[in-house]
């Protein structure tokens, strides 16, 4: 047949091949899945994995090394033979599919997923993937979930271990969304697969598989813990001792260095940490560095960090410029409010990539009037943010005005 011949060129220039696999093992597996697994001449995955599949693999088998190398080195080296990977359902969801993509061209790989462990557990409950938040806290902080947790949202989480529900249910419990209903799905796909459901703040489950995905239906008091969606979150969320940018101009200078997905920032004199971690919580592929001096205020920022679920907020304690050698280029600076310091302004200016954004607020004369320079031979923009706030007089209310801020922000070419 004509069209077999380009098909079949272009299936033999794939040496690797990956298939995702359940735990119903090769009975879940279709005919073009186990033919590729029979031939290989190697064949790797976990200890699992590699035992579902003794019946069919006539090849070498190769489990994992421990710890796992994400350089996929042992892979690697068999470039041109016949490798086949076997992966937990879907291998691009979480899985070692993406890492090797990130080593392999797309034409020399054959991939064959699965139902992933989300998928299995959203037909299970009868909920709508889209309509759901999904993360992965596999080998990862369980802080992550802590921007999830909004009132009568429904979170999918795969999880690391059997421990994990346990330790979600206490996180869920301190921050009072103990009304949560938590169910455990266990070991979807196989014949051990169960469901067991109880209430964060009464979680009394016991000996729950490793192979887990818990579903979190969020319920709350009014005293819990919400991390809203928009910038400027209420100032009670961060822990700080007086050097934070207040919530109003937060918000202002959040907008004015107008986030990007998979952009790097840098806040130098970050202070509680406040400006990088609502940067990072626009999206979850977002960095940060917060540059702090004050040895402090930069274990106060790590806990910040974790306490709004941003627990990757990387800190360098140290003071800039000089702190400021050797990071990787960011595409946006912020530096924050008392400072004079022309060589900080000079350094950040040098460092930023074309087309980066550049936001700098000053409470201080001094600063005002480097910032007022920058702007005469720079150009962008200036605002002046003037904000009062009502308080008591006597048996009355008067504005008191807070100190104002002058925000020079600007884009280099």
């Amino acid at each position: 047949m004509p069209a077999e011949g380009p098909r079949a060129a272009w299936l033999n220039s794939r040496w690797l091949t990956i298939v995702g696999i359940g735990e119903d093992g090769v009975a879940g597996l279709g005919d073009e899945a186990k033919r590729l697994i029979a031939e290989a001449e190697f064949v790797f995955g976990g200890t699992r994995h590699l035992a579902l599949v003794v019946s069919l693999a006539k090849g070498e088998a190769r489990a994992w090394p421990t710890p796992f190398d994400a350089e996929m080195r042992d892979v690697l080296a068999l470039s041109g033979r016949r490798v086949c990977v076997l992966a937990s359902g879907d291998p691009f969801f979480h899985g070692v599919g993406a890492t090797l993509a990130r080593k392999v061209k797309p034409q020399e790989m054959q991939v064959i997923p699965a139902a992933s462990a989300l998928s299995l557990a959203a037909a299970r409950l009868g909920w709508a993937l889209q309509d759901i938040e999904t993360i992965s806290l596999h080998g990862r902080s369980l802080d992550l979930i802590r921007p999830l947790l909004h009132p009568g949202s429904r979170i999918l989480a795969l999880t690391s271990d059997g421990d994990a529900p346990a330790a979600i249910a206490r996180l869920l419990t301190e921050l009072d969304f103990g009304a949560s209903q938590l169910t455990a799905l266990e070991a979807l796909g196989g014949p051990n697969e169960r469901f067991r459901s109880a209430r964060a703040d009464a979680f009394v489950l016991e000996k729950i598989n490793p192979l887990n995905v818990l579903a979190v239906e969020v319920d709350s008091t009014s005293e819990a813990r919400i991390l809203p969606l928009t910038s400027g979150l209420g100032d009670h969320l961060f822990e700080h001792d007086g050097q934070i940018t207040k919530r109003e101009v937060r918000a202002i200078t959040l907008s004015a260095l107008a986030p990007r997905r998979g952009e790097l920032l840098w806040d130098i004199g970050a202070g509680s940490g406040s400006i990088g971690i609502e940067w990072m919580l626009a999206h979850p592929s977002m960095r940060a560095i917060a540059i702090e001096a004050d040895p402090t205020r930069a274990a106060r920022i790590r806990r910040n960090g974790s306490a709004c679920g941003v627990p990757g907020l990387a800190v360098v304690e140290s003071s800039a410029p000089q702190a400021l050698a050797g990071l990787e280029t960011p595409d946006a600076i912020f530096i924050g409010g008392g400072g004079s310091d022309t060589g900080v302004l000079e350094t950040a200016l040098g460092a930023l990539r074309a087309g980066g954004r550049l936001v700098a607020n000053a409470v201080t004369l001094e600063m005002e009037a480097l910032l007022l320079a920058r702007h005469a031979s720079l150009g962008g923009d200036l605002t002046r943010i003037a904000l009062s706030r009502a308080s008591p007089v006597g048996s009355m209310q008067a504005w008191r005005p807070a100190m104002p801020v002058t925000q020079w922000s600007w884009v280099k070419p």
